[in-house]
């Protein structure tokens, strides 16, 4: 297994590389092969770690261990079957040797063949002294499968051997997210806090799991925590921002948003984030000139020009809006949200075609949101195309089909038509499903409103809510 990638680069080392610069041929123990393998695998250095277990071989053609290197050099390269055969030869070696069992996982693991990897990493355990990479390993094959209970367990171990492990640590509190078991994973932090005080990783992770429990005085304790522990941990101060948000304090908010910018360079999210508080506080010219200062920072975070999108349409400079909301669509062309909101800025400057196109981009890739058809129905009734509004709720109608809105906008569409039956058919669903959008119904479909049947119907309903 691969050594600590902090390592300094030792004597063996130096003088290995010495030795590549000149032709002359200097002597190493196997062990500081070891070393240097080690270095160059850690540090990304291939073809140096190449070099290094051929020279290896040649000096000790019999050692165990660089032939296990050059085996994880080679499944790390997709050479699998030269791999396989190597494991082969040292098998019949070593049968006790567990790191043979652990490349052998490796290989299975790269074809996909997860249960097979996980079977010969419990075969390494069985055999093996440290057992921490092993149980590593059996949790990322545990998720490769989506079993987050087993992987959740395999990490939890990996932190019992080193609490200092904040890789584990992430790894076992995304499986409690995956589950949605948000109260274990805050139970399973107290506990690690409890014998890791000043934890910084642990009281952040568990802000975030406050934060997602709407638990914010909780969550900005953890965040407190956090920041007693290191001054300088910038995820904290951020994260406890979002809290100061969600409690209405934006000045408090900013603060802790531009901490981050002061201890490393601003990045557009903080920007983007004292932006919006900048907004909500009503001082639209500093939303604007940070809302600005995040596309400066990051040209590609389509959230940023969603920002500025809606800081327009609020203001109703919908040409404005309609030119950002281009340039988020041109970063990320699937996103239904961005298609949706150009639906609206389409709409409110009368461009039907348009908007007709969008709210399709924004069900094509996935919105079905309730007032996605409807406001998708009312661009194509305005565009006097009353029958693709009625085919667009019956499919909404699909998504939603105990909501009367839906119901209500198909009688009236139907009663424009002159579909009188099918407009009273609607109707009546309608009422039964929810009486209250009548009076609504009302006031956009006045003429069907006036009819015998429509006057009879208001009768019995004011009667039946006496």
């Amino acid at each position: 297994m691969a050594l600590d990638a902090e390592e300094r680069p030792s004597q063996p080392i130096t003088k290995f590389e010495s030795m590549l610069k000149t032709d002359d041929v200097y002597f190493f123990d196997a062990e500081d092969f070891e070393d240097i393998i080690h270095h160059y695998l850690n540090n990304g250095k291939i073809a140096l770690a190449k070099k290094a277990i051929k020279i290896g071989l040649q000096q000790h053609p019999e050692s165990i261990e660089i032939k296990l290197l050059h085996i994880e050099v080679l499944v790390f390269e997709n050479k699998l079957e030269d791999a396989e055969k190597m494991l082969d030869e040292l098998q019949t070696l070593d049968m006790h040797n567990e790191e043979i069992y652990i490349q052998r996982a490796n290989i299975f693991s790269k074809k996909d063949n997860h249960i097979a990897a996980i079977n010969l990493l419990e075969k390494a355990l069985e055999i093996s002294e440290d057992t921490f990479d092993i149980y590593s390993l059996l949790g990322m094959e545990y998720l490769f499968m989506d079993d987050f209970e087993l992987a959740k367990k395999s990490f939890m171990k990996c932190v019992e051997f080193d609490d200092e492990d904040y890789s584990s640590l992430y790894n076992v509190i995304y499986c409690f997210e995956f589950l949605e078991d948000f109260d274990g994973a805050i139970h399973y932090l107290n506990d690690y806090l409890e014998k890791n005080p000043y934890a910084e990783v642990a009281w952040h992770q568990l802000g975030k799991q406050y934060f997602s429990k709407k638990m914010y005085k909780e969550a900005l304790s953890a965040y407190d925590f956090a920041i007693i522990s290191d001054d300088t941990f910038i995820g904290a101060y951020f994260e406890k921002g979002k809290v100061l948000e969600k409690l209405g304090l934006y000045n408090e908010a900013i603060e802790n948003y531009e901490t981050t910018i002061s201890i490393e360079d601003p990045t557009s999210h903080a920007y983007l984030r004292i932006g919006k508080c900048h907004e909500k506080l009503g001082n639209t010219d500093m939303a604007k000139y940070y809302f600005y200062h995040t596309v400066h920072e990051d040209p590609l975070l389509d959230k940023g020009w969603l920002a500025i999108t809606d800081f327009y349409y609020r203001l109703k400079n919908y040409e404005k809006a309609a030119y950002y909301i281009n340039k988020a669509t041109n970063i990320d062309g699937e996103n239904p949200l961005y298609w949706k909101k150009c639906g609206k800025i389409k709409t409110a400057l009368n461009k039907l075609d348009e908007a007709d196109f969008a709210y399709k981009q924004a069900v094509d890739f996935g919105n079905y949101d309730l007032d996605t058809w409807l406001l998708w129905a009312d661009v194509v009734q305005k565009n006097n195309d009353l029958e693709s509004a009625i085919q667009i709720l019956k499919q909404g109608r699909e998504f939603h089909p105990d909501d009367a809105a839906i119901l209500f906008k198909l009688s009236g569409i139907h009663s424009l038509l002159s579909e009188t039956k099918k407009a009273q058919k609607y109707l009546a669903e309608a009422i039964i499903l929810n009486a209250n959008g009548l009076e609504k119904f009302q006031i956009n479909f006045p003429e069907f409103c006036a009819t015998d049947w429509m006057k009879n119907i208001l009768e019995q309903y004011k009667n039946a809510s006496k």
